[in-house]
Formats: C-alpha cells, structure tokens, sequence
C-alpha cells in the first residue's frame, strides 16, 4: 500500500488567536467609533465653552464694536486700537497695580492660614472631623452671600467689626468708603473665602506622606520646626505649586467679590483688571466692548503665563 501523503491543501485552517491575531475590519471600525463616541462630548464642550468663547473675546478686542454692530454685525476692523486704549487710560496702571497687591495678598495669607490649619488638623485630635467641616462653610457658601455678609461687617456706621475696635478704644474705621482702606477690605474677605480651599488640598496631601519618615526624622532628634521645613514642606511641593496655581489663576479673575463690597471704589480705589474689564463692557450706558474684551484678553495672558511656568518648573522637577 502506498505511503499516505499529507498535503498542505488537507491540512485544516486553524484560526489565529492570542495577540497577533488580527480582528476583522468591521470590529476595528466599530472600535473607532466608540472611542470618537466617548470623545465628542468633551469636544463638543471644550468648543462651546472654551474655544469659541476666547475666540469670540478675541474678535471683540480687534473691532470698534457699538450696541447696534454688536447685535447687527459689521463692526469695523480696528486692529490693536483698543488695545492702545487700554494701556493709554489712566485707570490701567492702578487696576495692574491693585491687581498685583490683591492676588499676592491673598495667595500669601490663604496658604500660609491653610498650611497651618491642615497642619493643626493633621493631629487628628477629637472634634478635628468636625472643625474641618466648619472650616469649609465659607468655600461652601454662595459668593453673593459671602460679600454681602463682609459688608454688612465693615459697614463704617453699624459694623461689628468697628463695634469690636471700639471696644479697645480705635476709632471707626472707613473700610468700603475710603480709597485707602478698600482694596485692604476686599482682600481681607477674599481671603476668608479661599482659606478652605487651601486647607482641603495641603490636607490631602499631608495624608499621603508616611509616617514611618516623621517617625525617622523623631529618632534623629528633630524638632516639630525642622521638621516642617526638612520634611514636610519638601514632599508638599508638588502640592504646594498646583494650589497656588490654581489659587493666583482664580484670584486674577475675582469680580463678584469687589463687585458687590465695593464696585471697584471708591475712586477706583479697589478697581482690579476684571473689575474694569466688566466696568468697560457692562457697566455703563454706552459699553465698550473692544476695550472691555482687550482687558479680558490681558488677564488670560496673565493666566497662561504663570500655567506655562509651573509646567516648565514640572519638567525640570527631579522624578
């Protein structure tokens, strides 16, 4: 009898499996889809409230738009005209300079309270959940009702806080009427505002250092002091620098805060760059919406300045 020969034609096809195995064109098209599905949305958003707003703001910077060309259409191409209007006015200077002093203020005071009370709070002592969630009242509470209530306590007439300084003798004090005392006011209650926030995020990183190195650092004979600067300051930097971040891009931006204490007054005496820009664009009878939106433009400037150097100072951070 013959010999049986195998061919390679009677040999059956066996199908491919495991990683090199390729998937039919209509599994990797549907995969597509659904990934470009799960996707649209965030698109679809980041356009809507990003993107064409900024380009609409951009828009309103190079053109001399009036009420009538605003909603008709058809403003005339005016280049950096406003822009040279911006920087030719006498309230820029005091408003980059209010600005200026009103961010760093604040950022100074609210980490520097935060980082203590996440400090203090780190002991977890009794109560320490408790007072921690009544430290979060002033983040939690609506900014119209936080400004008005600081209002209402400065008020030069009927204040407590001027009750109080009587107390020990201080005259009133003009707080939200004086050019002198108003851009102090504004920021005392900014402060009071952002303090949870900083709190919340130092104590979330406080949790993620072991204790086995406060342990360590308690055997070589450190004191609390070297401690906080030789070990938890060190590991709270990359915390530390994404809270003041989000804290001075916030802060640039405050509007309703001085909006509602004192309007950016008296005598422009709290004025800051978003109190203008909204005092150019909404606040008078006949708006400057090029001006307003040039200021706008100058602060997001400001903004993306400070973000490219924290992501430049996160490249060269040591992994």
């Amino acid at each position: 009898m013959a010999p049986h020969v195998t061919t390679r034609a009677s040999v059956p096809a066996v199908p491919e499996t495991g990683a090199g195995a390729r998937r039919p064109r209509s599994a990797r098209s549907g995969g597509h889809w659904t990934a470009w599905a799960f996707l649209a949305p965030v698109v679809v958003y980041l356009v809507a409230f990003y993107a064409y707003p900024l380009y609409r703001n951009l828009d309103l910077s190079l053109h001399r738009y009036t009420v009538r060309s605003f909603v008709q259409g058809g403003a005339p191409f005016s280049g950096l005209d406003n822009y040279r209007t911006v920087f030719d006015a006498p309230t820029f200077w005091p408003a980059l300079t209010h600005t200026a002093v009103f961010t760093g203020a604040s950022l100074v005071f609210q980490f520097s309270i935060g980082m203590a009370l996440a400090i203090f709070f780190h002991q977890h002592f009794r109560l320490s959940a408790t007072l921690r969630a009544l430290f979060l009242v002033p983040w939690l509470l609506p900014l119209i009702v936080s400004a008005s209530t600081w209002s209402w306590m400065l008020n030069s007439d009927s204040g407590i806080v001027n009750s109080a300084l009587g107390v020990f003798g201080i005259g009133p004090v003009n707080w939200l009427t004086s050019p002198d005392w108003s851009l102090v006011s504004v920021t005392i209650a900014n402060i009071w505002i952002g303090i949870p926030f900083n709190l919340v995020v130092l104590y979330s990183g406080l949790q993620a250092i072991p204790s086995d190195i406060y342990e360590a650092a308690a055997l070589d004979g450190a004191t609390p002091w070297s401690t906080f600067w030789r070990v938890t300051f060190p590991l709270l930097r990359p915390v530390s620098a994404i809270t003041l971040l989000l804290g001075l891009i916030y802060t640039l931006k405050v509007f309703d805060i001085i909006w509602i204490m004192t309007k950016g007054g008296p005598a422009d005496g709290s004025t800051t760059l978003a109190t203008w820009s909204y005092r150019l664009g909404f606040g008078n009878l006949l708006p400057s919406f090029g001006p307003g939106a040039a200021v706008g433009n100058l602060l997001i400037v400001l903004a993306m300045v400070f973000g490219l150097l924290y992501i430049r100072m996160q490249r060269r951070a040591p992994r």
